[in-house]
């Protein structure tokens, strides 16, 4: 029996089930015919039914399918000219992903005939392939969105009370004995209860996970026998990646994915995704054609102007999308709010979001993008964090983001690497990160959370890494170790690699507890790398974007060094927590608060003077000491009740020889008391008792929290 198709409706785009039918709407600009194709959900491969849509409303295409229910695979065939020298690629012979689709099942086989031009044609793009991929090309899934939420409310977590920790959602559970098995490497073991007693013991609030959109394993890699691991490479913002569900694919993936946010949620921990809409998974010219290049080439990608064949790629991925087009804008829009309103996440991560901000060729503040999200009611109220560059010519926007946006902040990551491996010359820049960097986010309406401040993340080495290797070890990739940035600002101390030599191993120990002691002292919000705490190795291998293994993995067979890093990281994050003056709302000032006698931040010489504007800048200061008074923080609670704190001393000695410090006075009464220090394998320090004017020896290369006190 002939299924009955209605005009329907073209909002909203994509595939929406109202309980009688399915409508489908699809924009395309420049098509001149879309067909929508059913195929049996038992066999993918098999084509049921090919319809046209018969309305087309403001470049959208629509229909209404009465009877179709959830779990019915589609996808699109879009009709118009073939023509590559014009930007236009269409090829009805090529299945399309429909870029609204919220879930999708299968993968692509890269023996199907996924390009829209036949492989090894010595005219390569320009002539097109009229063989049919359907067989070998995911399809889209009708859902059903309805989901008990039991009553979920967002953690909403203020940005100066945040401490990120960024995961794999496979990577983080696939090798954990107390997560069952079979919920190993998926959204359901990221939210069981090992792993939510797990992340709260550590403290962290909020997790930031690596790439959820659905993403495409590149075919160089599979040729290699690899897959890509880290997610970079989105094939469709709306639907999560199936490769992470329990429940499989075929539209359950989304309801696990909101019982984990629900789950996380209950615990107190935000949900925060690392989203890539600056690219897409089907490259340059050559690449395949999978979903918006077939769909509207040139209106969802940036082409090169005089040559729109190519593409203008300031991702060093092969394309950029087109955030000029009114359809692209509102894609992103649609799906972020989709995340937010739908899957009740709390945030995202912008990859390469200076690619987004690109007019013509500049990288423009004010672009439309920025401004719309400024003014949406439900964007501009989640957490906005940019990775301020991109590959392109003045990429590098670090400090240049609007209000309502933070940044990873690349300056502190190197600052804090180059003080601690001993380069000359740090201390001016130290001051800056270590209080929020206020010469980058203190003039333009922002505050020190506008800082996200990490030492490591999922791109380069992890922290054992950084202090175990002086080159990096891609040799796994299959790239010859050309690929990732042998950029290395730490130190081996003398030993490529693992060794038995206990002095060196200490050492390495240390500098990892120096390296989250910093981290967790300074103002702004920091990012922990997750597995940094537990003393996660990749081997030295610095770009593991391609090992879905053991590489990567986090393995939770903890030894007890291991061990003994996991207590520091709990305890320096307990510290932060229960500090006020480690997580303040506002830039300090230097000068007396309110009238008060006292400064909110003194600087302080190991011999227990004030530094000087030359020691600031001179190549041999190693060693520092910063006074935070909490009776100065000028601040005040939701209540409007003044937030005090004890007043707190931290020393960092970067010294490879041992110091004394001689700490400040005290008022009477009143003695320093060493809450954590660096040179103890856990950071317990037995508040060992310091009286002002006292010394305190450091341990050379190590850095020691003091508070102050009633004896």
């Amino acid at each position: 029996m002939p299924l009955k198709v209605l005009p329907g409706k073209p909002s909203p785009l994509g595939a929406t089930w109202d309980g009688l039918g399915v409508n489908f709407a699809l924009f395309s600009e420049n098509a001149e015919r879309v067909e929508l194709c059913l195929f049996d959900s038992r066999d993918p491969a098999t084509q049921t039914e090919a319809i046209a849509l018969p309305e087309l409303t403001a470049h959208v295409w629509h229909g209404y399918v009465v009877g179709l229910r959830p779990g019915q695979l589609y996808g699109y065939r879009v009709h118009g000219p073939y023509e590559p020298e014009l930007g236009l690629r269409f090829n009805p012979a090529k299945l399309l992903i429909d870029p609204y689709a919220k879930a999708i099942a299968g993968a692509v086989d890269w023996t199907a005939p996924v390009f829209g031009y036949p492989l090894g044609n010595p005219r390569e793009d320009l002539c097109r392939d009229d063989s049919d991929d359907a067989w070998g090309m995911p399809k889209g899934v009708v859902v059903d969105g309805t989901f008990d939420w039991q009553g979920d409310h967002p953690p909403r977590t203020p940005w100066h009370q945040t401490i990120i920790y960024e995961v794999h959602v496979k990577g983080f559970t696939r090798l954990h004995p107390d997560v069952p098995e079979e919920l190993r490497g998926t959204y359901a073991g990221l939210a069981s209860p090992p792993m939510i007693d797990y992340l709260q013991r550590l403290g962290v609030t909020a997790v930031e996970l690596l790439p959820v959109h659905e993403f495409l394993d590149e075919k160089e890699l599979v040729d290699r026998g690899l897959r890509n691991y880290w997610g970079y490479n989105t094939t469709n913002f709306f639907s999560p990646a199936a490769r992470y569900a329990f429940a499989g694919d075929r539209g359950d993936q989304v309801a696990e994915f909101k019982a984990m946010v629900r789950a996380l949620h209950r615990a107190g921990i935000e949900v925060i995704l690392d989203v890539v809409y600056n690219h897409t998974s089907e490259g340059n010219h050559l690449g395949p054609t999978l979903s918006f290049r077939g769909v509207d080439n040139g209106a969802y990608y940036r082409l090169v102007p005089d040559e729109p064949r190519f593409y203008m790629d300031y991702t060093g991925t092969g394309n950029t999308l087109n955030t000029q087009h009114p359809q692209v804008l509102k894609l992103i829009m649609d799906s972020l709010r989709y995340w937010v309103l739908e899957m009740h996440v709390d945030g995202f991560r912008f990859d390469l979001a200076s690619a987004l901000a690109r007019e013509l060729h500049d990288v423009d503040r004010l672009h439309a993008f920025f401004d719309t999200i400024h003014q949406d009611p439900v964007l501009s109220e989640v957490k906005l964090i940019a990775e301020p560059w991109d590959v392109g010519p003045g990429g590098y926007q670090v400090g240049n983001f609007p209000v309502l946006w933070t940044e990873w902040n690349g300056k502190y990551r190197d600052t804090v690497r180059a003080f601690w491996r001993g380069d000359p010359g740090q201390m001016g820049e130290l001051g800056y990160r270590l209080t929020g960097s206020s010469d980058l986010y203190g003039d333009d309406g922002r505050n020190p959370w506008a800082s996200i401040n990490f030492i490591t993340a999922h791109d380069g080495f992890t922290l054992t890494d950084l202090v175990s290797y002086e080159h990096k070890h891609n040799e796994a990739n299959g790239e010859g170790n050309r690929d990732g940035n042998d950029y290395n600002l730490s130190a081996n101390y003398g030993v490529e690699g693992p060794t038995d030599a206990p002095e060196i191993n200490e050492l390495r120990e240390r500098q990892k507890r120096n390296f989250l002691a910093t981290l967790f002292v300074s103002q702004g919000v920091p990012m922990l790398c997750g597995g940094d705490e537990i003393g996660r190795t990749q081997g030295g291998n610095n770009n593991a974007y391609c090992q879905d293994n053991e590489i990567s993995w986090y393995s939770w067979t903890l030894d007890e060094r291991r061990q003994a890093l996991l207590e520091f990281t709990r305890r320096v994050i307990a510290l932060r927590r229960a500090h006020p003056s480690l997580r303040r709302r506002h830039f300090f000032r230097g000068r007396k608060i309110h009238g008060s006698e006292v400064r909110d931040i003194v600087w302080y010489r190991p011999d227990g003077q004030e530094m000087t504007e030359e020691e600031w800048s001179a190549g041999w200061a190693r060693s520092l000491a910063m006074r935070l008074d909490g009776g100065a923080l000028g601040e005040v609670d939701e209540f409007g009740r003044p937030v005090t704190d004890r007043t707190l001393l931290i020393l960092l000695n970067g010294h490879v020889e041992p110091l004394e410090f001689t700490v400040p006075a005290v008022p009477r009464g009143r003695e320093w008391r060493v809450v954590l220090d660096t040179a103890s394998p856990t950071g317990g320090a037995g508040d060992a008792a310091v009286e002002g004017g006292a010394t305190y020896l450091m341990r050379d290369r190590s850095l020691a929290i003091l508070e102050q006190v009633e004896p």
